[in-house]
């Protein structure tokens, strides 16, 4: 697709839609080879997929393969993680296991030179296609080759993104990434800085005990978990939250409240991060009886293990012990959770729950679930919601007795 009769097609099937593809696809093959009209039109479904990714006007001119749509790094949180290479001092990488150069991209946008390696002929082609379609060439340099036999030490800083598919599904366990995670700590080890990029449910046991372990969410769903080495500041815990929009994050500031210095979080237009040493990781809350108010921290706070500080921020405790849902009786702001106002508490019974509903008029129902057996759409199905109004549903349990709580976002009010 790279050549000039490559790009006037890719022009010419821009904005096709699903129903649209046969009829223009013949027409396209009456001046075109057909395999080019069909590389054409893939090229065309898999920009509309980056979309969600990379923003319209990247994706509009990269290109891309099925798997690096599905792998690449979203570029919020790319640019995000290239930023802070940035605050370090690095001014080279080694970007290792590169894809179809998503972090690449944002790295040098970050004002870093990048050797990008990947040991697919085909993804080294792509990614240098992309360097070249957004004028980064001059900044990213790619090169075929096994990462494990790439020398680092020209460069001031190395990030890491092994592998963690195979032919049967995803990989979980780190030491069958590829390369190995044992692989890359040893190589970020010989680096000035590092990040190593994980699957968010990394086993804590697998993560070296001196390092920054930052969970990343978007939009409320986790990411990814990256190991930091370099920062010059202790081993720690991090949250960060990046919405769910496309593109550079404008601001770069992060906000680290620890408990030991007593520091208060602040929320970012962009980006909000929490972070406490490993030294200092808040005690686990109180358990207390349910409040007016619940909060559900976000994915990247729990995995963090950072719960105690959103509990600390509203004043709250645990409903359970083992189980991540803060209750408190003020409505606080935290950029780190979502408060619902609680209305009703009672023991698991979907008898009365679906009376309850049904008194209430409630039709659109939004099932949340921690520590129940219960499926949300099990319980949609059983209680056939019906009615003009909205709840929201906690299956849960409240010091270890299944519970179910009834309420709504707070501030949002019902006739």
């Amino acid at each position: 697709m790279h050549t000039p009769e490559g790009h006037a097609l890719l022009d010419a099937v821009r904005e096709v839609r699903a129903g649209e593809e046969l009829a223009l696809a013949t027409r396209l093959r009456r001046t075109h080879p057909a395999d080019l009209v069909s590389a054409a039109l893939t090229q065309a479904r898999l920009r509309q997929r980056a979309v969600v990714k990379f923003g319209a006007a990247d994706a509009g001119r990269m290109f891309f393969t099925a798997d690096g749509v599905e792998q690449a790094t979203r570029a919020g949180v790319a640019a995000h993680r290239a930023a802070r290479f940035a605050r370090l001092g690095a001014r080279s990488i080694a970007d290792l296991g590169c894809g179809i150069g998503g972090d690449a991209i944002a790295l040098a946008r970050a004002g870093l030179t990048v050797l990008a390696v990947d040991r697919s002929p085909l993804t080294c082609a792509v990614a240098r296609a992309n360097a070249e379609a957004l004028g980064l060439a001059d900044r990213i340099q790619v090169r075929q080759a096994d990462v494990t036999e790439v020398d680092t030490a020209p460069y001031d800083a190395v990030f890491a993104d092994p592998a963690r598919r195979a032919g049967t599904g995803r990989i979980f366990r780190p030491e069958a990434y590829s390369p190995p995670l044992s692989w890359a700590v040893e190589t970020a080890r010989r680096a000035s800085c590092a990040a190593l990029k994980t699957a968010p449910g990394i086993p804590y046991e697998a993560i070296p005990e001196d390092v920054e372990t930052e969970w990343v969410s978007v939009g409320g769903e986790v990411k990814e978990a990256v190991l930091w080495f370099g920062t010059g500041a202790p081993p720690a815990r991090r949250a960060t939250l990046l919405p769910a929009g496309i593109g550079t994050p404008p601001h770069h500031g992060t906000v680290e409240p620890v408990e030991s210095t007593g520091a208060q979080p602040a929320s970012d237009a962009a980006l909000v991060s929490l972070c406490a040493p490993l030294s200092d990781l808040p005690p686990d809350p109180e358990v207390r009886p349910p409040g007016r108010y619940v909060y559900e921290p976000d994915g990247a706070v729990i995995r963090a293990h950072l719960v105690a500080e959103v509990a600390r921020q509203v004043g709250g405790g645990l409903l359970d012990a083992t189980i991540a849902y803060v209750t408190a009786d003020e409505l606080l702001p935290t950029p780190y959770a979502t408060a619902y106002e609680i209305t009703d508490v009672l023991p698991f019974n979907l008898k009365r729950l679906r009376a309850l509903l049904r008194e209430r008029g409630v039709g659109t129902l939004t099932v949340k679930k921690r520590g129940s057996a219960v499926e949300p759409e099990e319980l949609r199905r059983k209680v056939r919601p019906q009615g003009p109004h909205a709840a929201t549903v906690f299956l849960t349990r409240v010091t270890g007795a299944p519970t179910v709580l009834i309420g709504r976002p707070a501030g949002r009010r019902t006739p």
